[in-house]
């Protein structure tokens, strides 16, 4: 025993299948990973309601309805329809509004914990390293798992949420923000797509006009948010009085009053989107068939006292101010055909031009799908439709940037490539510019000038030879070939080249001035050679003594 201790026989290793059946330790990471941060997602509702709810003068419930109203709250950031059921009518009434600011809560937790996730494995000290797939599909089922939880939880509560709505919204969040927190992990890679992607289609992506088109829509896009949120504050300048009259008539307690503030700051991102759609024509539906565009207020809608209501357009025909805002787009379609240009010559105008198209396509399916966002029901009946339909604002962003977007392309390209065109056309025949420019005649003549003697002028005649030297030459020169008869056939000539021409370039100073190079000083023949060792005196040579055996 002591002996196969000492020289350590190693013990017989696990099957393969064992092996393989085993637990990862970095997966179970991945997963607590994604139920933690849907629970930061809920713990901070919840934590927000209890403490409106415990400040509240007058509140309706418990702490469990409370609670109960945070996981709906939670649900509803990721698009999920609440349904009301205590209405004066009795008709059970949707909510389907989404606060988009309150959206950004659950995507940033989410894209924080597959990017952890992803970090967390980096192959030292016999770390696990898992694919991509893996950390996705690992933080994604943690994730869902505790949504499941809160949509059972939330049922019983005063909005419960709908099940088939929070069945397909809750994981669409999930996933887009769990793929762009491990695709920013990875160091947000753009190679190939896939091999199962047909081979045009991977072909066609692989072209620089579809990264260009997209940069393009997205300038478009934020041009038209950015156009839409300062109508919105303009509005807001504009209707102060009445914002102001709404804010303090909803509550009177600083409570209520926090909370309205909180509700209004998360819907102003969806305010930016319905003045963006206010802009390009469509407008917005405000329910009961009441309708607000820019070419007047149709319509009298029956709206709750809230202080972004407030700041809607005045009902009636259009005016002057209202039409104006139609510049907005104009501005959308000329940041599309700017971004939409490429920085090269070989680049055709059609391929610019199909580019700044493909760019008002993408605008356009980016603006209908914010605009999708940030509408739904509000109600039943006459609130079924509340916001922009989506449809019509992706329609109207495509025409209102297509039209500016493709003539400012190609004018901008033909800009750009202006001074290669120019060049092109003042040197259409020259071959060589470094032999053809003058240049090279200029230099050898600045160092024949500074050398002086050493290089002779080849652009003289050389000098005439004496008179017997010619003779000399005449006489040891061969006979002239024999004279070609008229019958034979005429030996094709090369046509004469054309002279080069020469530019001179004036105010061109070389100093070609020869440097002196030191001399090494050399030694005189006649000297003696230092021997290799130094000479020895005074030393004493022993005799050799043979060995005694």
């Amino acid at each position: 025993m002591t002996q196969v201790t000492e020289r350590g026989t190693p013990l017989p290793t696990a099957p393969r299948a064992a092996a393989g059946r085993r637990r990862s330790p970095a997966a179970a990471a991945c997963v607590l990973g994604g139920a933690v941060a849907a629970g930061l997602g809920l713990g901070f509702l919840a934590v927000l309601v209890i403490v409106l709810w415990i400040s509240s003068p007058y509140p309706d419930s418990g702490p469990g309805g409370a609670l109960h109203l945070a996981a709906g709250l939670w649900l509803l950031a990721h698009g999920t329809e609440l349904v009301r059921y205590d209405t004066l009518s009795g008709v059970p009434a949707p909510v389907g509004v989404i606060p988009l600011l309150l959206v950004a809560l659950p995507a940033l937790l989410m894209r924080r914990a597959a990017r952890l996730g992803s970090a967390s494995g980096d192959g030292g000290d016999g770390d696990e390293v898992l694919p991509a797939s893996a950390i996705f599909s690992a933080v994604t089922c943690g994730y869902l798992s505790v949504g499941s939880l809160a949509t059972v939880y939330a049922a019983a509560g005063p909005m419960p949420a709908d099940p088939l709505s929070a069945a397909w919204h809750v994981p669409l969040v999930a996933v887009l923000a769990a793929a762009g927190g491990v695709w920013a992990a990875k160091g947000r890679p753009v190679g190939p797509l896939p091999h199962w992607v047909p081979g045009a289609v991977r072909r066609a992506a692989a072209r620089p006009r579809y990264p260009l088109a997209l940069r393009a829509g997205a300038a478009g896009a934020l041009m038209l948010l950015g156009g839409g949120a300062l109508l919105v504050g303009a509005s807001l300048a504009w209707h102060a009085a009445e914002v102001q009259a709404s804010f303090l008539a909803l509550t009177g307690v600083w409570s209520g009053r926090f909370a309205v503030l909180l509700l209004s700051l998360a819907l102003l991102p969806n305010a930016m989107v319905w003045g963006a759609a206010y802009s390009l024509g469509p407008g917005f539906a405000l329910g009961a068939g009441a309708t607000a565009t820019p070419l007047g207020f149709a319509g009298s809608p029956a709206l709750p006292s809230f202080p972004l209501l407030a700041a809607l357009p005045p009902e009636g025909p259009r005016t002057l101010l209202t039409c104006a805002t139609t510049g907005v787009p104009l501005l959308a379609g000329l940041a599309v055909g700017w971004f939409a240009v490429r920085r090269a010559r070989e680049v055709s105008y059609r391929e610019t031009a199909l580019t700044a198209a493909l760019g008002a396509l993408v605008c356009a399916l980016l603006m209908a799908g914010l605009a999708a966002a940030s509408s739904g029901p509000l109600g039943s009946r006459g609130l079924a439709s509340f916001g922009p339909v989506w449809w019509a604002v992706g329609a109207a962003a495509f025409a209102w940037t297509l039209l500016p977007a493709v003539p400012v392309a190609v004018a901008v390209h033909s800009w750009r490539t202006r001074p290669a065109r120019q060049a092109d056309a003042l040197a259409p025949d020259a071959d060589d510019e470094w032999h053809d420019s003058g240049v090279r005649e200029l230099r050898w003549e600045a160092l024949r000038r500074a050398a002086g003697a050493l290089v002779p002028d080849l652009t003289q005649d050389p000098p005439q030879d004496p008179p017997q030297a010619q003779a000399q030459a005449q006489a040891q020169a061969p006979a002239p070939a024999e004279p070609v008869p008229a019958s034979a056939e005429p030996v094709p000539v090369a046509a004469p080249k054309p002279p080069r021409r020469l530019t001179v370039v004036t105010g061109i100073h070389l100093d070609l001035t020869p440097v002196p190079v030191p001399t090494v000083p050399t030694k005189p023949a006649d000297a003696t050679p230092l021997p290799l060792v130094a000479a020895v005196a005074d030393a004493r040579v022993l005799p050799r003594r043979k060995p005694q055996e």
